[in-house]
């Protein structure tokens, strides 16, 4: 079986440019509390500690600000900001949060809003699907079940990623679509953490093809009602895995 790593697909990889290094262990050290709330980051050590100009540094420092992780303030410094104002749906950031202890906790987070989110998107895309998106929302399951029996579990999220994708764009609803990269992070989270069984659940499968189906039937409530028990699924195996 294939082993999960963090150039896998599935998992989105590090910012171009120099900064990148910098950016992810200053984004990991800030979301997983080492850099607390408050505390203050000095430009001029970074770059000593990391070993890049300062221009490096600071492009850093402009896109943790751009995700609400940090502020820069005339005379203090780039200071730390509590968790209310971070970015909490960028992608990157729930990587990071992954990464780092209480990865289960927001894992069942992101189940809690994924429960909110995505059997509405089924039912619209009952509606609104059009026939190259449910053609590929089936392909994805089917490429789900060839994995599945390989017990390939990075080819069968990069499938997973597929329908899931497929199915927020079929919405119609340009939010909804935009929540796909929240979507990839957390299915991502679960195989690059060893927190997917090593043969996934024909259940879940069998519940992806239900979704499947019903958004090509044109039945929003079997549709959205599937999409329900997929997310339960997940979060139940999730809970069974940490138990162990």
């Amino acid at each position: 079986m294939a082993t999960p790593s963090r150039s896998a697909p599935g998992r989105r990889p590090p910012a171009p440019g120099l900064h990148a290094g910098v950016l992810d262990a200053l984004g990991a050290e800030i979301v997983s509390g080492a850099a607390p709330e408050g505390s203050v980051l000095r430009i001029d050590r970074l770059d000593e500690r990391f070993g890049v100009s300062r221009s490096v540094v600071r492009e850093a420092v402009r896109v943790l600000s751009a995700m609400g992780l940090v502020e820069t303030r005339r005379r203090v410094g780039v200071l730390v900001q509590p968790r209310s104002a971070w970015n909490v749906f960028d992608p990157t950031v729930i990587r990071w949060r992954l990464d780092g202890p209480g990865r289960e906790e927001q894992l069942l987070s992101l189940g809690e809003l994924r429960r909110g989110v995505e059997p509405v998107a089924a039912a619209l895309a009952a509606a609104r699907a059009t026939g190259e998106q449910c053609a590929r929302m089936a392909a994805a399951v089917m490429e789900m079940q060839v994995q599945a029996k390989a017990q390939d579990l990075v080819a069968y999220l990069a499938a997973d990623q597929q329908f899931h994708r497929a199915l927020l764009e079929a919405s119609g609803n340009e939010m909804l679509a935009a929540l796909s990269g929240v979507v990839d992070e957390v299915l991502a989270g679960r195989t690059h953490h060893d927190l997917m069984p090593a043969r996934p659940n024909p259940e879940a499968i069998r519940l992806h093809s239900e979704v499947a189906q019903a958004i090509g039937a044109g039945d929003a409530v079997a549709a959205s009602a599937a999409m329900a028990a997929i997310i339960d699924e997940a979060s139940a195996a999730l809970r069974a895995t940490t138990d162990d």
